[in-house]
């Protein structure tokens, strides 16, 4: 998949922007806070319908607007294929595809992007959270109808959360408390499909991890994902770190192979955390509470990996992530973002990451210091300042420059 062409309305601090883009490396250059990332956040929420950057799209709008349009045309091979999205400040986003209404949880089925950047490492060292939104994320592009499903859990996790706080404020007993089965059935039917999934992913990502970290360190670490699920016990926010390790590693390699489907798993645990769930006023048990456990060398990469091997295994998930969609998807590649990637990481590291991912359809590179940049990388260069693009060198294979 290639990106010719994005345009913004009202993104960000663009008030408007055009940018032509080409097959190969293209590099965005600027100093910080000039627009770049900008740029890279407007592609990828096509993709996610999601921010890197913040939970919610309003920060996306700019300052004094109600709303924000990107929109991009894509190559899929000869076809061409025009999307748009309306990004509202409240209420619900718009979609466009070919210029005709669509619903925005198609658009992950024409945009396939993976985006590198600073944050990443926060999903090897941060909060569960972290972990579960870059699973999420990747699962809406393999499975784009897992947008409705995640979507659809998040409403009825706080529907029934809020019954159990106001459960427990007016002092009810779960025997009295009989409309709670009526959101344990929805919470179990989308919770039981995110849990297969999310292991389903995890097990494919694998040989890839494996293979990315080994290429990027340059050394064998065995690298290991698993997911801790709370409805098997394993629960982030309930026990420490290395207590969850144990209970995952305890599940065996494969969680979706144990005795009993996840539907009854997840009822059981429900049962179980009852009292505990009216007491404390919160849902206990389900997939917004598991984390994807990570190791290298055989122990837990949060807290125990050096931050060599903390961006090694980041960048191994992005890359794993590049390869399984090139792998699943009929569009041809993904097109790969490294955004200010390059300034986090030795010189080493930086011409490892350079390698592995030159020769995809499309990558996108920003750099605040054109010099971190490798040479396999540079190619078209566009100039970056105040939001204001300029194309300043052409790219080589094409022959022509392009001023934007």
């Amino acid at each position: 998949m290639i990106v010719e062409h994005l345009s913004l309305v009202d993104f960000r601090n663009y008030a408007t922007a055009e940018l032509t883009l080409h097959r190969g490396p293209n590099v965005l250059v600027g100093r910080n806070g000039q627009g770049k990332t900008n740029l890279a956040e407007a592609i990828v929420f096509l993709a996610t319908l999601g921010s890197h950057r913040v939970s919610s799209d309003a920060p996306m709008v700019r300052d004094g607007y109600d709303a924000a349009i990107v929109r991009t045309r894509l190559a899929h091979g000869p076809r061409k294929v025009l999307i748009e999205v309306q990004i509202n400040r409240q209420g619900s986003n718009k979609a466009r595809i070919n210029g005709a209404p669509g619903r925005t949880a198609d658009l992950p089925r024409y945009a396939h992007v993976v985006l590198f950047a600073p944050e990443d490492l926060q999903i090897v060292r941060g909060d569960p959270s972290a972990r579960r939104r870059f699973a999420d994320q990747l699962l809406i592009q393999r499975t784009p109808r897992m947008s409705a499903v995640l979507g659809d859990y998040d409403r009825v996790l706080r529907q029934r959360t809020a019954l159990l706080k106001s459960a427990r404020a007016r002092g009810m007993k779960a025997e009295g408390l009989t409309t709670l089965d009526v959101w344990d059935d929805k919470l179990i039917a989308l919770g039981s499909e995110i849990i297969d999934a999310r292991s389903r992913l995890a097990a494919d990502l694998q040989p890839g991890v494996a293979a990315a970290y080994a290429a990027i360190a340059g050394a064998d670490h065995d690298p290991r994902l698993h997911w801790a699920q709370s409805i098997r016990g394993g629960d982030p926010e309930e026990a420490s770190l290395r207590s969850v390790a144990e209970t995952a590693e305890a599940q065996g390699p494969d969680p979706a192979e144990s005795v009993g489907s996840t539907a009854e798993l997840f009822r059981a645990a429900l049962v179980a955390k009852r009292s505990a769930e009216l007491e404390r006023g919160l849902t206990l048990v389900g997939p917004h509470r598991d984390d994807l456990l990570l190791r290298v060398r055989d122990l837990p990469v949060k807290g125990y990996a050096s931050h060599g091997e903390s961006w090694s295994i980041a960048l191994a998930l992005r890359l794993a992530s590049a390869e399984l969609l090139r792998a699943e998807s009929p569009a041809g590649d993904p097109v790969l973002i490294l955004d200010d990637v390059f300034a986090e990481l030795d010189a080493e590291r930086r011409r490892r990451l350079a390698d592995l991912t030159a020769d995809y359809e499309q990558v996108l590179v920003t750099a605040a210091v054109e010099e971190d940049i490798p040479e396999v990388l540079h190619r078209h260069v566009v100039r970056i300042s105040a939001g204001t693009i300029t194309d300043e060198r052409e790219n080589p294979a094409d022959g022509e420059a392009d001023h934007d």
